[in-house]
């Protein structure tokens, strides 16, 4: 009787997405995206009510200070619903960057011990969080439904069916940019921190509390640079009529999703060498 065995090489090719052996092992997503949902809210009172609760106070705090203190002009959209029409994609994308930039160190104990194709914990994060997301979507459409009962004149589109490829771009970006950083922390640490005060920033720098058309119209290419703009902007667009849309600029951005994902795959495959070394 000939005995069948397996034999693990070491993986010498940078650019290595073997999209079969993600799929020969989505038991393991699957297991790792229930341990996410189940220990998330784990032992709190109001457990998933703060996948709503959240937002929320966030969007109160955002009609407060920028829209009654600092007077930002919504476009003509009620507080509540311009300011969660933006949260909700931007939140998805912040918690997933903020999970998969710490893939390495939160499972260097895993990783040390048996062997699976690393890029299932940072994929699991992109599927789990969705969870979290669609939540957030679902109150979305309540807000939305009440203030069209109200009369108010909001203008979804034909656009509003490219919310699945804004999600996926969501992903995408945090993704590449979360692998990045994972495999840069490995050696450097304080990436973490910068990190953290970094997404905040960020945040300002799109249009998730202040509509695009309120920037000088020669200004507003530099914050379309940021990819995550685009995304908001025809989210915003498409569902409520508020925002700006380019096509060229939705492409820039998916482009730059793909590249960066590219370049995030190499270092990633690079650093899974040797990071036990280093971590």
């Amino acid at each position: 009787m000939v005995e069948k065995y397996t034999e693990i090489t070491p993986n010498n090719r940078l650019l290595n997405f073997n999209f079969k052996e993600l799929v020969a092992y989505k038991d393991l997503i699957a297991m790792y995206v229930k341990r996410d949902i189940v220990t998330m809210y784990k032992q709190t009172v109001l457990g998933p009510l703060w996948f709503v609760i959240q937002p929320i106070l966030t969007t109160v705090m955002f009609m407060f200070v920028f829209g009654n203190l600092a007077g930002i002009s919504t476009d003509g959209i009620p507080g509540p619903l311009f300011y969660f029409a933006g949260i909700i994609l931007w939140n998805y994308f912040a918690s997933c960057l903020n999970a998969t930039s710490n893939t390495f160190r939160a499972n260097q104990g895993v990783f040390g011990k048996v062997y699976f194709p690393r890029l299932v914990v940072p994929i699991s994060v992109t599927v789990s969080n969705l969870v979290k997301f669609f939540i957030q979507f679902g109150f979305f459409l309540i807000i939305y439904t009440v203030y069209a009962f109200k009369g108010v004149e909001v203008a979804p589109n034909w656009y509003a069916f490219l919310f699945p490829l804004l999600v996926v771009m969501s992903a995408g970006l945090a993704l590449g940019f979360g692998i990045i950083f994972s495999s840069m922390t490995t050696k450097y640490r304080d990436l973490t921190f910068l990190l953290q005060f970094g997404v905040q920033l960020w945040m300002y720098a799109t249009p998730v509390i202040y509509p695009l058309s309120t920037m000088p119209a020669d200004k507003q290419w530099i914050f379309l640079l940021n990819p995550m703009t685009s995304i908001i902007e025809t989210f915003k667009y498409g569902a409520i009529g508020s925002g700006v849309f380019s096509w060229g600029w939705l492409a820039y951005s998916f482009g730059f999703m793909v590249l960066l994902l590219f370049v995030g795959i190499i270092i990633f495959n690079k650093v899974e060498k040797d990071f036990m070394d280093t971590v």
